[in-house]
């Protein structure tokens, strides 16, 4: 059974930092990518970054390169997103999610992973930035 668990969200002032952990558990190889969400109150669900386990192919969404910075330790299989210079705009709460990827992969290459492909998902931490 595949199991994403997240960790380090909190409560930061405007211009800091905090990094976002997610264990994943359950895969039995480096096929799959994991990826970052987040869902504001009152707005959709929009995506943060992707990284793809077998290769470290990373993916960015809109607006989302800059600030934040995503990385894999493959040995522990965690996934983290690191964010900078934090905006009260940035306050959400921040899923993982895994999809299968295959490196390579002509008509399913990380991005259509990170949009259309995530099949499980983490139950979200909250992080929150005060002005």
């Amino acid at each position: 059974e595949v199991q994403l668990v997240e960790s380090g969200g909190g409560l930061v002032q405007a211009g800091g930092s905090l990094r976002l952990s997610c264990a994943a558990s359950g895969f039995i190889n480096d096929n799959y990518a994991i990826g970052w969400f987040r869902q504001a109150p009152g707005k959709r669900r929009e995506g943060v970054s992707c990284v793809g386990m077998s290769d470290g192919s990373t993916y960015y969404g809109d607006s989302m390169t800059g600030r934040f910075t995503i990385s894999s330790d493959n040995a522990k299989n965690t996934v983290y997103l690191q964010m900078n210079s934090l905006k009260p705009e940035d306050t959400a709460v921040y899923y993982c999610a895994a999809g299968i990827y295959n490196s390579g992969s002509y008509y399913f290459p990380l991005r259509q992973v990170f949009y259309y492909g995530m099949q499980y998902w983490g139950n979200g931490t909250l992080v929150m930035v005060s002005s």
